[in-house]
């Protein structure tokens, strides 16, 4: 089969399935968004892949701007129609999409009608009701019926698609208020690039670096380390309190990550002199092994209001690195779940400042507490995020929706 999986974001734990389908005999054309600066996946082919598996990343005029309300809509079109027209062009008999802004969903879903082909909604977070929960409170009246709309839409998407993939059985009541019908909603939890994701030495290559003048490198200190987005749905201030708590006792606080939320955050602690954080611009995926194990802690934010609609997929990684993770996160979001089950870890409330601080103290005082939730999340991953049974439940529902 001809099947196209598109992933806006570039993400990395997308690719190893597009890798097992096009294994198992499919054409597979994996696409995403040449410009998102986002934490991206190695999205382009390596020596032994399967001959039928191709990527592609689509390039819109400028530069994505995340931050602009309007030169983000208007771009979110225009790669809509870009998307469109390779969808049109290619031709799949079943098109899976993620991470899709909502207009441009709506243009491959059109497109994929279009030439016949199944669509399959992975709906990694419900983008509608983000946008109407973050816009009401930016952007008074004007920003709720823009919300209002982009939730809407998404709910239209939903019951046009073939099928719904959900990220979380907690998704499960936003499909059904959809009013999707329950045979054609699938939950499939998401995971990390296991085989990509190594344990890897304290001291290493990338730790041993001097990354800021005048500073020891990484390996000589304790290392809160923090990587990924630091977007509206995230608390960076959690983070500087983080730094400021633990600043006496030598540790460093280090933070991998771009845009608004991170250039905040390294203002911050230039403005209050704090030496022992660091925020690092976003690292190549191939040293991704290194960096997570640079820290003795891996740490995750979330805020309450997002744990509705968000899993942090970072945790997910932090898994697989043999570390212990702390999280700040609503206790009932998926990734709280998932630490918990696999004691990997602490997980406070994102609005319980204290308790975040508290609980940071507690690991860095004990090693061989951190060593064993280490062991245990890597022990998790390895049985939860093998790729072959994952792929055989997208092969399984893709193979239905061959025919629309």
């Amino acid at each position: 089969m001809r099947l196209l999986i598109h992933d806006y974001g570039g993400y990395p734990f997308t690719t190893p399935l597009s890798r097992e389908l096009a294994r198992r005999g499919h054409q597979v054309l994996h696409v995403s968004a040449g410009y998102n600066n986002t934490p991206r996946g190695d999205l382009q082919r390596r020596e032994g892949d399967p001959a039928g598996l191709e990527f592609q990343a689509l390039y819109t005029r400028q530069p994505l701007d995340k931050y602009s309300f309007l030169r983000r809509w208007l771009q979110e079109r225009e790669y809509g129609h870009l998307l469109g027209g390779l969808i049109q062009s290619w031709q799949p008999q079943v098109m899976l999409s993620a991470n899709t802004p909502l207009d441009a969903q709506s243009q491959a879903l059109a497109a994929a009608r279009a030439v016949g082909a199944g669509f399959i909604f992975w709906l990694q977070d419900v983008l509608g009701e983000a946008a109407w929960r973050i816009l009401r409170g930016r952007v008074p009246v004007v920003g709720g019926l823009v919300g209002g709309y982009y939730r809407a839409m998404e709910g239209r998407l939903a019951r046009r698609s073939d099928h719904l993939v959900l990220i979380s059985a907690d998704f499960q009541a936003q499909a059904a208020a959809w009013g999707v019908p329950p045979e054609r909603v699938s939950v499939i939890p998401n995971w990390a690039p296991l085989d990509d994701l190594s344990v890897q030495p304290r001291d290493n290559p990338w730790s041993r670096q001097v990354l800021e003048a005048g500073q020891l490198p990484l390996a000589d200190s304790f290392v809160f380390l923090y990587t990924g987005s630091l977007a509206l749905k995230h608390n960076p201030g959690l983070l500087l309190e983080l730094a400021r708590a633990v600043q006496a006792d030598g540790a460093r606080v280090v933070v991998v990550s771009a845009g608004p939320g991170a250039d905040w955050l390294r203002q911050a602690g230039q403005a209050a002199g704090m030496h022992n954080l660091q925020v690092l611009g976003y690292q190549p995926y191939a040293e991704l092994s290194q960096v997570l194990a640079a820290g003795d802690v891996l740490v995750a934010v979330l805020e309450a209001d997002a744990g509705v609609f968000s899993v942090p997929s970072k945790v997910l990684s932090y898994l697989c690195a043999g570390r212990p993770l702390l999280l700040a996160v609503p206790p009932e979001n998926l990734a709280a779940r998932m630490v918990r089950e696999a004691q990997a870890g602490l997980v406070v409330s994102p609005d319980d400042t204290q308790g975040f601080l508290q609980a940071a103290r507690a690991l860095a005082q004990d090693a061989p507490r951190r060593e064993a939730m280490g062991r245990a999340g890597r022990a998790y991953a390895e049985q939860q995020f093998a790729i072959g049974p994952l792929a055989e439940q997208f092969a399984t529902i893709i193979l239905r929706y061959n025919e629309v």
